[in-house]
């Protein structure tokens, strides 16, 4: 089978695990207006993001949807459950969820009232574009957003874009054009990719065969202050901060290869490689000249 099928099949595999998919909602909790993001699976794992539209701080809120009770769990900063949303007979159909939002502490409850905005929705006869999902991390200043489209006669929807907007006032900052495959709610992450101590982006860009994986980096400019696409590349690459070292890890039916890089000049430079390749007599991977990995 060629990794072209096999990338196809583990993504319509993960798709079809989700009951709903993505939907975004916004409304209020109370007389503060917010930003909903769901994600249901076919178990009745959910999860969502949602973001105070005055704070523009996402917060990573999970549960569960049991018998058509919707309830998600807000935790405080030390990971302790803080809140609890309950949303009655939801309904992904409707274009309105009502639900009640819950503080643990004083049980203090506020009615939670949100209008649908959209579904991230599949199928080859579907056909969209520009669908904004916010992102559950965040830096100081600036959240992030995924903007998704679908064409006609694809089956899944991509990621065309990233905005790094301002909080409180949604300015936009910037915006970055790019192709990468949709990975429920966790397509940015945030950390400092060429050790120079300030926090920088990736974008999940794909999933290959096998545990393989690559993304896009943008570092941050201080003299600037923007972001700019690294040209990082690399599979499944791990940054190492206290020895300033990234590490990649490729594994393909030829055996498995990882390399060493330093980061000089804002640019990727290896220092080491190597094959290994499983003995069976040993029951091991064991190390192999380059070439026989390549």
């Amino acid at each position: 089978m060629s990794m072209n099928r096999i990338f196809f099949l583990s993504a319509f595999l993960l798709t079809c695990a989700r009951l709903f998919g993505q939907t975004s909602y916004s409304g209020f909790i109370g007389k503060y207006p917010i930003e909903l993001v769901t994600d249901i699976f076919s178990d009745g794992d959910a999860r969502a993001i949602y973001a105070y539209s005055n704070y523009d701080e996402p917060m990573v809120i999970n549960g569960r949807l049991k018998q058509g009770v919707l309830t998600l769990n807000e935790k405080d900063s030390m990971g302790q459950l803080k809140a609890i949303l309950t949303f009655e007979d939801f309904d992904k159909e409707s274009d309105r969820l009502e639900g009640v939002w819950k503080d643990l502490k004083d049980e203090r409850q506020l009615k939670i009232r949100l209008t649908k905005n959209f579904d991230i929705n599949y199928g080859n006869d579907i056909e969209w574009t520009d669908r904004e999902i916010i992102q559950p991390v965040s830096l100081s200043n600036h959240y992030f957003k995924l903007v998704v489209s679908k064409e006609k006669g694809s089956f899944l929807a991509r990621v065309t874009g990233v905005k790094i907007l301002e909080k409180k006032t949604d300015k936009l900052i910037q915006k970055f054009d790019v192709s990468c495959q949709l990975w429920g709610l966790d397509n940015i992450s945030i950390n400092d990719y060429n050790f120079d101590g300030v926090d920088d982006f990736s974008v999940f860009e794909h999933q290959y065969a096998g545990p393989n994986t690559s993304s896009l980096y943008f570092l941050y400019d201080p003299e600037t202050q923007h972001y700019f696409e690294s040209g990082f590349s690399g599979v499944s690459l791990e940054f190492d901060p206290e020895t300033k070292t990234i590490y990649e890890w490729n594994q393909s039916g030829a055996g498995v290869t990882t390399a060493e890089y330093k980061v000089i000049d804002n640019k990727m430079v290896v220092v080491k490689q190597s094959c290994f390749k499983w003995n069976l007599e040993r029951e091991e991977l064991v190390e192999r000249p380059l070439e026989e990995c390549q």
